[in-house]
């Protein structure tokens, strides 16, 4: 079977989308920061001016990555993966090696840094979707097909783990099992994988004193504003200060060095409090319409690659946001995971915006199907 491919315009609504999530988390990242960056480098606009940098590069990795064929991540999913390990591992050696006695998520590279693991979990999407369509008819093999992608990933998931950043390490649990299930996994196997990373992951959990605060903390709302639970209690009283349609922008005070990560973990929190309930519905609403694009997008392809890229980004994009926002609100603890393209950002959000090129480079292939004489796939312009 052939499969004829003939260009055809870009989604524009998920570009849009794109671009209104851009323009909200600018506006908000400007306003959120401007106390502590005053505090930290005596110039209010310094988160600012950094972060409108890396939007721009962002947006210019967006326009190559959209005129770049997505197919070509197929054949560098190998390289990407192992790739992504040696950065980790160099990442975490740097530290141990230099006596830094902190969090190793950020390998220098002259004047640039890049967190590792926001690259990890970007390579572990493009390995699993490639995997996933070279294996799928294996997949169903325990041994040959199920097992190798796990110890890979398990692999990953550890180094992660050791910077330490568990959230993200969870979170990369997640893909892994959201795609494997949508590749055709055997239920029996994934339950069991489930069942084995929970019991190794509870008791990893439980070996970080602050991993330990931050769970017997959760629930705690005691009225003193120093208790164990002080990020949430200042984000619910940012929330509730709010109102249904806010204080202002520019007027929260819980940016007032009140809240702290006012501009990445706990920006959704200044949202509400300046824009409201109401400026907090639009933003979920954006989200969701670009999941939703992303879905439509992923159901039109026809290439078994191409649609569990799309889908593998569109959940870790929409699972990011719902976590942010669940834990802005009490419904989760403290997890230390930004809203993409709304909060301060780095190589998250300009790998985030990566991702999006290459979805309306996905988005751009159309396709139908022939039977002719001969095998292969054709590119007609």
């Amino acid at each position: 079977m052939n499969v004829i491919v003939s260009s055809k315009k870009y989604d524009r609504p998920l570009l849009i989308l794109t671009l209104l999530l851009l323009i909200v988390g600018t506006i908000m990242v400007f306003s959120a920061s401007t106390n502590i960056s005053m505090e930290k480098y005596g110039n209010g606009t310094y988160y600012f001016w950094k972060h409108a940098l890396r939007v721009v590069i962002g947006l210019a990795v967006l326009l190559g990555a959209m005129k770049m064929d997505y197919r070509h991540l197929r054949k560098g999913a190998v390289p990407l993966i192992i790739g992504a390990i040696a950065l980790l591992i160099i990442t975490k050696l740097s530290y141990v090696l230099r006596g830094i006695d902190a969090p190793a998520r950020w390998l220098s590279l002259g004047p640039f840094s890049l967190q590792t693991s926001d690259i990890a979990r970007f390579a572990v999407i493009v390995y699993l979707a490639a995997y996933i369509d070279r294996k799928r008819n294996q997949l169903s093999n325990f041994t040959y097909g199920f097992l190798p992608p796990i110890v890979l990933i398990g692999i990953i998931m550890a180094l992660v783990i050791i910077q330490p950043d568990f959230s993200t390490a969870f979170v990369i649990g997640v893909l892994t099992f959201v795609m494997l299930f949508l590749g055709g996994a055997k239920a029996s196997h994934l339950i069991g994988t489930v069942l084995v990373a929970c019991a190794i992951l509870i008791p990893v959990l439980f070996l970080a004193e602050y991993r330990v605060y931050r769970l017997t903390s959760f629930g705690d709302f005691s009225t003193s504003l120093v208790g164990k639970n002080y990020q949430l209690q200042q984000s619910l009283i940012a929330l509730g200060n709010g109102g249904i349609t806010g204080v202002g922008l520019g007027e929260s005070i819980g940016k007032n060095l009140f809240l702290p990560a006012p501009h990445t973990d706990f920006i959704l929190s200044i949202i509400g409090e300046e824009l409201g309930f109401l400026g907090v519905f639009v933003v979920i609403t954006l989200f969701l319409g670009l999941f939703q694009r992303v879905i439509t997008i992923s159901k039109g392809c026809t290439d078994i690659f191409g649609v569990l890229l799309g889908l593998g980004f569109s959940v870790k994009i929409i699972l990011y946001a719902f976590i942010n926002a669940a834990v802005a609100s009490g419904l989760l603890p403290t997890t230390g995971l930004p809203v993409p393209f709304i909060s301060f950002g780095g190589t998250g959000l300009v790998i985030n915006l990566m991702t999006v090129g290459i979805l309306l480079n996905i988005s751009m292939a159309k396709r139908r199907a022939r039977t002719p004489k001969t095998s292969g796939i054709l590119f007609a312009r």
